[in-house]
């Protein structure tokens, strides 16, 4: 029997790439957007969902279960990109990053744990992000929400191990999509105290992204972690040095480390 897979933020991007793949190699694959009728080629079965709308993630839940009768794995890849001096970013966004990168993922988990939990079986996969293990200048608050994203699945992993549901991470570095398209840049303001500074790492953010590897590794690493028995907790996914700076941040001092990161941005 194929496994049946739900996909958040399937439309577009790693998403997409995910979804396609899988389906190329045989799963029931659903994806979700807000908007589904906006993609009538999709390669995947688009189903509506807003990661902010409870309702919502209630519905397209159910509706894979009563299609398919049991769900396998759920990806929560669906997030959004913040850019901008944590100062001057308004509230509201802040929280809405929040809302879509760390409390949406948490409702679409409660929404299918207790259909994972009667089959006693189940796999979910937080798509997170490298920059999640370090809070990197103008991009703070992105950090914390994956950041945030990576502990709580820590902690999942160890209320769920006798229901026989694995969880995991996967953070991706920079891959080339269209994530700075659907980003808040927060506007680079004429006279801040943070103008120069902040629109040049804006710049090398965009590049960094538009520079990124092809998607497809992201879906070849999902693919491994889904044929995988026993997941580890942490996968990463990305170019050598994006995946080392992980490793540089465990070993060196913090402000070694802190310069580094000062002197990659130019700052």
């Amino acid at each position: 029997m194929s496994k049946v897979v739900l996909i958040t933020g399937g439309s577009s991007g790693i998403g997409k790439s995910i979804g396609e793949f899988l389906s190329e190699k045989g799963y029931v694959v659903y994806g979700t957007s807000r908007s589904p009728e906006r993609y009538p080629d999709s390669k995947i079965k688009l189903v509506a969902l807003d990661v902010a709308d409870v309702k919502s993630i209630q519905d397209a839940v159910t509706l894979v279960i009563d299609a398919e009768g049991r769900l396998d794995v759920l990806i929560n890849n669906a997030g959004a990109g913040i850019t901008g001096p944590i100062e001057e970013i308004p509230d509201v966004e802040i929280k809405r990053n929040f809302e879509t990168n760390l409390f949406g993922p948490i409702a679409v988990i409660k929404a299918v744990l207790p259909h994972m939990r009667k089959q006693n079986s189940g796999l979910i996969i937080n798509i997170t992000s490298i920059a999640g293990y370090m809070g990197l200048p103008y991009r703070g608050i992105y950090s914390a929400s994956k950041g945030a994203l990576e502990l709580i699945t820590e902690a999942f992993r160890m209320e769920l191990k006798d229901f026989n549901i694995n969880m995991t991470n996967l953070a991706p570095g920079d891959f080339a999509t269209n994530i700075a398209a659907g980003r808040y840049h927060a506007p680079v303001v004429k006279g801040s105290p943070y103008e120069d500074k902040y629109g040049s790492v804006l710049n090398a953010i965009d590049d960094d992204v538009d520079s990124g590897d092809n998607p497809i590794m992201v879906s070849h690493m999902i693919y491994k972690i889904i044929n995988t028995s026993n997941p580890k907790i942490h996968y990463k996914v990305g170019a050598f040095m994006q995946k080392f700076s992980i490793v540089l941040k465990r070993i060196l001092p913090d402000k070694v480390y802190e310069k580094l990161l000062l002197n990659h941005y130019k700052l």
